[in-house]
């Protein structure tokens, strides 16, 4: 079986991956099984720098889609510095990363002295919020209402300057991390909060409706980050809501708002050109996520899901598996699961085609390894059929 398996892989490289793809997709999804590892960044590096030349010149992570302008604005004109880019551009903490930090730096690098057709760009898929932390709205509602109050005809706003900042004056409450747990505490369901989704979705039409005079008196960049925080507003709004929620399926909602901006992230992306998006299997996955919680099981339709509904065949999804962390108290997975198999082949790293394997397997399928740490989600062989590739990493090092 080792010597069948390994007929099924192949040397890890964008070449070899576009060609187990049967078409080249707007969105080439690269999923990671745990969040932390700098060497499944640095192979997510490597990949994005081959891909380059084959038209990829997007490259979007599992992070604040808001933050990540501060790292475009970076890569694509040397605003600010490296140190403060990697401060200021990053949600989750992920700004730590030596592995981001170069790949912010290559990015820069690469890009300077180019035009802009031809340069790279940073983008984050994430709305602004942790999971049991959501911003405030406002920076995204006062930035769409600004960029509309310059370039359309007073008549056509919604409400007056200022509207937006008294219906948000009471700040703390929106930023309250206890909501998650007290959904009393929460600012959501309140009258100011349901008058703001009113006139975030009013501002978000009259975006859309003005939008070739918008792009002409403007430039498609600004537009574009217009919309970006139209998206952001409405999926901040939709967030607080549900937080003020009591029913049963209050996080399953929540779960599925975020997952949801993240496909809206994601697709106006591909809008742009070829992207590769970087984030947890969960997410990017074809199929429902699952996940246990403090409430029990959850199920809900994952960014990738959705992306994969409205881009067909332009979507692809790449799982990663990792054979060890043994500094989280991952050792070598069990021979007789799939990772288990994979992992004793010699190579450190390879891209399996992930068709071919299921097709080997057929109904024999070995069984999901267990993980003794919580953090890493293993690769479940039952879904092999859902993905279009599998890249495993052998061994991550002590960390």
């Amino acid at each position: 079986m080792t010597t069948a398996i390994r007929d099924t892989t192949r040397a890890l490289s964008a070449a070899e991956v576009l060609r187990v793809l049967p078409s080249r997709p707007r969105v080439l999804a690269l999923g990671e099984p745990t969040h932390g590892e700098d060497l499944l960044l640095e192979v997510r590096n490597e990949l994005f720098q081959q891909l380059v030349p084959e038209g990829y010149r997007t490259i979007a992570i599992e992070s604040d889609c808001l933050l990540a302008l501060v790292v475009d604005d970076y890569v694509t004109s040397g605003k600010g510095s490296l140190d403060e880019v990697m401060a200021n551009g990053f949600s989750h903490g992920l700004g730590a990363s030596a592995a981001n930090r170069e790949l912010v730096r290559w990015m820069r690098a690469y890009n300077d002295g180019r035009p802009a057709a031809e340069q790279v760009r940073f983008a984050g898929i994430d709305g602004p919020l942790e999971i049991s932390g959501p911003e405030s709205p406002q920076e995204s509602l006062t930035a769409l209402y600004a960029y509309l109050a310059s370039r359309v005809d007073a008549d056509l706003l919604p409400c007056p300057a200022g509207t937006i900042e008294r219906l948000l004056e009471d700040a703390g409450r929106w930023v309250d991390p206890a909501v998650m747990l007290n959904p009393a505490r929460s600012v959501g369901q309140s009258p100011e909060a349901a008058r703001l989704r009113l006139l975030a979705d009013d501002l978000v039409a009259l975006l859309d409706a003005e939008t070739p005079h918008l792009i002409a008196a403007s430039s498609r960049d600004e537009w574009e980050r217009a919309c970006l925080h139209g998206r952001a507003a409405v999926g901040l709004l939709r967030y607080h809501h549900w937080l003020a929620d009591t029913s049963p399926g209050r996080m399953t909602r929540l779960l599925g708002v975020r997952d949801s901006m993240m496909a809206d992230n994601l697709v106006a992306l591909a809008g742009r050109g070829p992207v590769l998006v970087h984030a947890h299997n969960l997410h990017l996955k074809r199929e429902k996520a699952v996940m246990g919680m403090w409430q029990g099981r959850m199920e809900w339709w994952g960014a990738g899901s959705l992306a994969h509904a409205r881009l067909g065949a332009d979507y692809a999804f790449l799982a990663t598996a990792l054979g060890t962390i043994r500094h989280q108290g991952v050792g070598t997975p069990p021979t007789d699961t799939l990772e288990g198999m994979l992992y004793a082949l010699p190579e450190d790293r390879f891209l399996v085609d992930s068709h071919a394997l299921a097709a080997l397997l057929g109904d024999a399928a070995p069984p999901p390894r267990e993980s003794a740490w919580f953090g890493y989600a293993p690769l479940d062989p039952a879904h092999l059929s859902g993905t279009d590739g599998l890249v495993f990493v052998k061994d991550s090092p002590q960390g």
